[in-house]
């Protein structure tokens, strides 16, 4: 099961959540989602596999970016 990493808004800029793990606070939602891909590339270096969701300012679903070394997991999927 691949680890989940959710970019989200919060009051005054954008946060990005691990599983339990206190959030990161980012100003921007550009920083927010670099930090969370990068996070998202790293995990699949070491073998395990991640989902970044990212949400609009509304809290409506956003992107969606699947980061694995088994090519079978990371293939393209419909939302």
């Amino acid at each position: 099961m691949a680890e989940v990493i959710v970019v989200a808004p919060i009051e005054g800029g954008w946060c990005v959540q691990r599983g339990m793990s206190e959030p990161w606070m980012f100003e921007t939602r550009d920083q927010a989602e670099w930090a969370a891909r990068r996070l998202g590339e790293l995990l699949a270096e070491a073998g395990e596999a991640a989902e970044v969701r990212v949400l609009r300012a509304d809290g409506g679903t956003g992107s969606r970016f699947v980061f694995a070394r088994d090519p079978a997991f990371a293939a393209p999927q419909m939302a």
